[in-house]
């Protein structure tokens, strides 16, 4: 793959991981239950984890200052989300939130992984997309048994 390929494959996980961020960020703030709150928390830590190390690959790749802002779509995304919460829609309307960026996040993931990376940079992406999947059952399964309740 070339290497301004790698970087913009790197720097759309650098958007995803923002969007995350500061998604999770919005998410605890706003819902009521504590470990939930806990939860998302610390997701939004991972999610500033991952962007770092994504980073160095960046560097490495590419650019010393790849663009960290997110996305439009997450922009858009949390928008709505607020609008959401001020309309005090609950717990269960923060947790669709959350899942519908979880499927963007794994989405984008699975891209990257098709897409013939460095290996050093497959090994990290691999590793994140595992995480990124697993917070994304967790809130799905999440979803699904309080509908059930």
């Amino acid at each position: 793959m070339a290497e301004n390929n790698v970087f913009s494959t790197i720097e759309n996980l650098i958007h995803v991981c923002k969007d995350g961020e500061t998604g999770y960020v919005h998410a605890a703030g706003v819902v009521k239950d504590a470990s939930l709150k806990s939860w998302f928390e610390e997701q939004s830590r991972e999610r500033h984890r991952f962007l770092q190390e994504l980073m160095e690959f960046a560097t490495k790749y590419g650019d010393s200052k790849p663009d960290t802002s997110g996305t439009v779509a997450g922009t858009l995304h949390r928008a709505w989300f607020e609008t959401k919460a001020d309309m005090g829609l609950g717990d269960d309307s923060v947790i669709d939130s959350v899942e519908q960026g979880e499927d963007a996040a794994k989405d984008a993931y699975q891209k990257a992984l098709s897409e013939g990376l460095p290996e050093d940079v497959r090994e990290v992406v691999a590793r994140q997309s595992q995480s990124v999947l697993a917070a994304h059952n967790r809130v799905r399964d999440l979803r699904d048994r309080r509908k059930a309740a």
